[in-house]
């Protein structure tokens, strides 16, 4: 029993590395992204209409909220992963 908690553990680890990867690039993502927001000009813009302006600030808003929402869903995840697992811990051995 021990061995495949072992390995249960290895394949959560090896996922959640993997999940935190994908979300260390929508990091690099965002941060670039609100870096050309921070860049914008607050008077005058020549970005076009305003409407086409406010579109896209918009639309980089809705990505920080998303990678944000992510990183909480990896929280759960791995704060779920964990209560699983140390609840198989702290079984007597008897009870497998």
């Amino acid at each position: 029993m021990q061995k495949q908690l072992t390995q249960i553990i290895e394949h959560m680890a090896n996922s959640q590395t993997e999940m935190a990867k994908i979300l260390e690039s929508q990091r690099h993502i965002i941060l670039h992204a609100a870096g050309i927001i921070h860049d914008i000009p607050h008077d005058n813009p020549s970005f076009g209409d305003i409407e086409t302006l406010t579109d896209n600030a918009l639309n980089v808003t809705k990505s920080m909220a998303a990678y944000l929402n992510s990183l909480a869903d990896l929280e759960d995840t791995l704060a779920d992963n964990l209560m699983l697992v140390l609840k198989e811990v702290e079984k007597p051995d008897g009870e497998e």
